[in-house]
């Protein structure tokens, strides 16, 4: 039952780990209720976590429960913990502390039996010093750490995860790839991988669209090594502006605008991204992070 704050860059599975953990848990047969933090605007947060009474603000035509309601005998696993308001840091201390709360506009207080997984890609201890993270909360959330390395410095994980996106998505498109050349399991290991996991999943999915038959037709990665000049790796200006607005989208799970989207990583307002996005032709499905 005690409380875990799992580390790790963008899209090392953080995500899975945590789902991993419910699941060996005693609260397997319990909910598991997940939430980006990320992905809500400051003003929803607070409902969607503890719920709203009918008429609490306009728009809320009836109540509704909230996140750690619903987690009731189960687990909530709360990504992108970082982005909380100090405001809201606050709830969240009083309810890992009490396990109670107030739905927003009400006055009752609502108890909830809850096991708490938080994850972020941020340094909090580096958060907490510059002030922009409690440091009592932080304190609460690090009972148990767990740290996910980048997929670069596990790079003995590279074909065993290759072959298990190759297994799931050829099952998924109904085709009948033989496996990974030694040659192109070589260049999957050699590659730095900077989206991680995710990244991966994504260049094998592709490679699967692309393989009609035999082994698979893996895309062609290029990594820019320090005083590399070699022109063959030069891509068109349009190509290279796909490929980098690919990379940023896979790097923000295809958040577009907000917090943490493409755009402010890009530093482009969201409609000039939207622009670009449908004036190239980028689609999720055939998403290709890295060419």
């Amino acid at each position: 039952d005690s409380t875990v704050i799992i580390t790790g860059e963008t899209g090392v599975g953080k995500g899975l780990v945590a789902r991993i953990i419910y699941k060996q848990s005693k609260r397997s047969n319990g909910p598991f209720i997940v939430l980006n933090v990320s992905s809500l605007p400051e003003t929803l947060l607070a409902s969607e976590l503890f719920g709203h009474e009918r008429g609490a603000y306009t728009g809320a035509y009836r109540s509704k429960m909230g996140r750690f309601e619903l987690a009731d005998t189960g687990t909530i696993f709360l990504d992108d913990i970082d982005t909380l308001t100090v405001e809201l840091q606050a709830k969240l201390l009083r309810v890992i502390q009490e396990k109670e709360f107030e739905r927003v506009g009400g006055t009752k207080t609502i108890k909830s039996d809850f096991r708490l997984i938080v994850a972020t890609n941020q340094n909090l201890e580096d958060m907490v010093r510059s002030g922009r993270f409690r440091a009592d909360l932080y304190y609460r959330l690090s009972v148990f750490p767990i740290h996910i390395p980048p997929l670069r410095e596990r790079k003995d994980d590279i074909p065993m995860l290759a072959m298990h996106f190759l297994e799931s998505y050829s099952k998924k498109m109904g085709k009948r790839i033989s496996g990974i050349t030694e040659k192109d399991v070589q260049r999957l290991m050699e590659y730095p991988w900077p989206g991680n996991v995710r990244e991966l999943k994504h260049v094998i999915e592709r490679a699967v669209i692309l393989t009609e038959k035999g082994p698979l037709n893996l895309p062609l990665l290029v990594t820019h090594k320090k005083g590399q000049s070699d022109t063959s790796e030069i891509l068109p200006l349009k190509e290279a502006e796909k490929a980098h607005i690919l990379r940023a989208l896979a790097a923000c799970n295809w958040k577009v605008s907000g917090k943490g989207g493409a755009a402010n990583l890009l530093d482009v307002k969201p409609s000039t991204l939207y622009s670009k996005i449908r004036r190239l032709g980028i689609k999720r499905t055939f998403s290709r992070p890295i060419l």
